[in-house]
Order: C-alpha cells, then sequence, then structure tokens
C-alpha cells in the first residue's frame, strides 16, 4: 500500500511511523486512520522490525478527529464515524498485541483521539512543549480510541473523568507527574532521544519483550493464580530463544549479551 497520509522508515530495526497532514495538526480522517492500520501490521509482519515508533510531523502529534470532515459528513455523521473509529481501533488492537515494544513519541499537541492514540504505546514520551487533553466533550462526543480503557489504569476514574468532563490541558510535565507519559524531553534534544531509546530496544531481547506485553495486558482480568501460571509458561518458551541463551551466557561470562530478537 502506498501512503500519502503518513510516513513509513524502517531502518536498523527500527519502524518509524510519522502522522503527516501537518497542515490540520495531523487530524485524523479515513484515509490517515486506515493507512495507519496498514502500516502497524506492516510493521508486525516484518520480521526486521524489532521496535515500532509512532509520532507526528510538524506542530502536533494528533489533534485528534477531523472534525471539519464530521461536518461535512453530518447526514451521515454515525456511519462516518463508526467507520473511522473501525480503522483508528484496529491500528490500536494491533499495536497492543504486536509483540514488540511500541513507544509514543508526543512531539506536540495530542487531543481527542490523538490523545488516546498516545496512550496505547507502551513507552509513551513527550518533548517538552507537548501537551494533552480529551478534548472529545468539547464537540459533544463521548471518548473512543482506548482511551476508555487505558485512561483509568493510568489515572484512575475520577481523574480520567475530570479530563474528559472539564476537558483539562495537560503541560507534558504534568502528564509525567501523572503516569500518563514516562519521559520529557527538552524541545532541541527529542528526536536524538527517541532514536537512543528506540535504538536501545531494538537491540533487546524482542520475544521477551512480547512476551512480558502479552502478560501485563492481560493480567488485568486473570486471577493471581492463572497469571502466575501464563507467567510460568512463557518463561519456560522463553528459555528456549536463541536470546537466552545469549543472556544468561554472557551473564556468566561478564559481558555484554547481543541479542538477536530470535
Amino acid at each position: 500500500m502506498s501512503y500519502a497520509k503518513i510516513l513509513l522508515d524502517i531502518r536498523e530495526g527500527i519502524a518509524t511511523i510519522t502522522l503527516n497532514r501537518p497542515e490540520v495538526y495531523n487530524a485524523l480522517d479515513m484515509q490517515l486512520a486506515t493507512e495507519l492500520h496498514d502500516a502497524v501490521v506492516t510493521c508486525s509482519e516484518d520480521a526486521t522490525v524489532r521496535v515500532v515508533v509512532v509520532t507526528g510531523s510538524g506542530r502536533a502529534f494528533c489533534a485528534g478527529g477531523d472534525v471539519k470532515g464530521f461536518v461535512e459528513q453530518l447526514d451521515t455523521i454515525g456511519k462516518h464515524i463508526k467507520l473511522l473509529a473501525l480503522a483508528l481501533h484496529a491500528a490500536v488492537s494491533r499495536l497492543v498485541r504486536m509483540p514488540k515494544p511500541t513507544i509514543m513519541a508526543v512531539n506536540g499537541v495530542a487531543a481527542g483521539g490523538g490523545m488516546s492514540l498516545s496512550l496505547a504505546g507502551d513507552l509513551i514520551v513527550a518533548t517538552e512543549s507537548a501537551h494533552f487533553t480529551m478534548a472529545y466533550t468539547q464537540i459533544g462526543a463521548s471518548p473512543d480510541g482506548s482511551s476508555t480503557f487505558f485512561l483509568p489504569r493510568l489515572v484512575g476514574v475520577k481523574r480520567a473523568l475530570e479530563l474528559t468532563f472539564l476537558n483539562r490541558v495537560l503541560s507534558a510535565r504534568e502528564a509525567m507527574e501523572w503516569g500518563i507519559v514516562q519521559q520529557v524531553f527538552p524541545d532541541d534534544q527529542f528526536q536524538a532521544e527517541v532514536q537512543r531509546l528506540a535504538s536501545q530496544l531494538a537491540q533487546g531481547p524482542t520475544q521477551a519483550y512480547g512476551r512480558a506485553k502479552t502478560l501485563f495486558y492481560n493480567s488485568t482480568s486473570e486471577t493471581l493464580e492463572t497469571q502466575m501460571e501464563h507467567e510460568a509458561q512463557l518463561i519456560a518458551a522463553s528459555g528456549y530463544t536463541v536470546d537466552f541463551r545469549e543472556g544468561v551466557t554472557a551473564f556468566v561470562a561478564k559481558r555484554t549479551p547481543v541479542f538477536q530478537g530470535r
């Protein structure tokens, strides 16, 4: 699939997906959401990809849904929004379920569906000038894009409702204090720091990362004993990987392991 509204760059084990509608702050329309889903599936299936970075072009990460498009589709708005949500939700689901780490590199405003998308990253980092706002109720809409799943787990139900009801804008530092963002970098160092973090993950034990993702994301719906059984099964399976053999051998030899993602 050729892309018109995103950029996909794959090199040295790092796939970078860039939302590329800077003239409208990377607002989500049907084509962008469809292209995002395709790119995420491509990264998931490409064995050379060991980490996925999602970011935005220009001054924004993503300003949410394309409201101008909503106005143009008011007569059939239910269908329009459902199709858009389906594409976005498919992309989010694949990002969360893929057995590779993902980084949301929030380079500017993340609003509405853009904030929701950012929450789906395994690691969320932001530039100092970035800010986050739910924005949905500002246009009379309820949230989508996974935000009602992830946000209360990160900040609690009451704070999630506060952000949704009052459309409070969080600075990058506030988002980090609330537990939404893991790291904040100065604007002039942001790209280099994201690259450093992605490179670290791309050189890590990819299958172990994938198993850890599965365990953590599934843990909220399991009993203690069932979760521990899953842990036992997956750590035993890890023992048969090339990276486990390398990891334990390197540890005993007191050298840095060289992981292959296998």
